[in-house]
């Protein structure tokens, strides 16, 4: 019996952490592929269009900077770190 729970416990960390690589893998792709796509936009001179950001830089103006970042994610979805680097290049 305990043979077969150390193998059952072997089996499934060995699968978390084949799991886990695979995801680290593709956030690592993922962040390439943002990263390339932000220098294709550039060189066009393109800009991503922010939805709301009149109101979001009126709350930087007012020094309300979590409110702003708080907006930012309502109205686009992003993380807490990418809403917070986005305020922080409208100031």
């Amino acid at each position: 019996m305990d043979i077969a729970v150390l193998f059952l416990t072997s089996v499934v960390i060995l699968g978390i952490l084949t799991l886990q690589s695979h995801v680290s893998r593709a956030e690592r792709t993922i962040a390439r592929v943002e990263r390339k796509l932000d220098l294709v936009l550039q060189h066009l001179d393109l800009h991503e269009e922010i939805p709301g950001k009149d109101g979001i830089v009126a709350l930087v103006r007012e020094g309300k900077t979590v409110q702003a970042v708080k907006a930012y994610r309502e109205a686009t979805g992003a993380g807490l770190l990418e809403a917070k680097q986005a305020v922080d290049r409208l100031t």
